[in-house]
């Protein structure tokens, strides 16, 4: 793989998010190949219909609210496209890509990392330069 690099998310792009603020334990389903698991305050994504959980932390991290129950990610990402498939760990679960996606992190030490589809990645994200 080659080096990551820095990006940042459109603008022009919000998600829908509601925060699980309830006594729960959470829950847990299957998205992207894998068991994810919720907790209480992580939060309810919906991105141009695309339905997952956030982990609480990473989203008060990376995330800016624009409007009632919308948010936009102003922050920045560092990502690597992946030259074969594979698995990541993320703070939800696991989530498996193939060659030629993007393995993103919102820390530049390459934690608390997903994986984008190449044609997802490019409609979303920019260099930062």
């Amino acid at each position: 793989m080659s080096e990551r690099k820095r990006y940042r998310r459109m603008s022009d792009q919000p998600i829908v998010a509601v925060q699980l603020k309830l006594d729960t334990d959470g829950f847990k389903y299957r998205k992207w190949g894998g068991e994810q698991r919720c907790k209480a305050n992580d939060w309810l994504v919906d991105n141009a219909g695309d339905v997952y959980t956030v982990d609480a932390e990473s989203f008060a991290r990376t995330y800016t609210a624009v409007g009632q129950g919308t948010y936009v990610k102003t922050g920045k990402v560092w990502a690597v496209r992946t030259g074969s498939a594979g698995r990541v760990t993320t703070k939800e679960g696991s989530t498996g890509y193939e060659a030629g996606d993007w393995l993103v992190s919102n820390e530049e030490d390459g934690s608390d990392a997903y994986s984008v589809s190449a044609e997802k990645f490019e409609e979303s994200y920019e260099l930062d330069e």
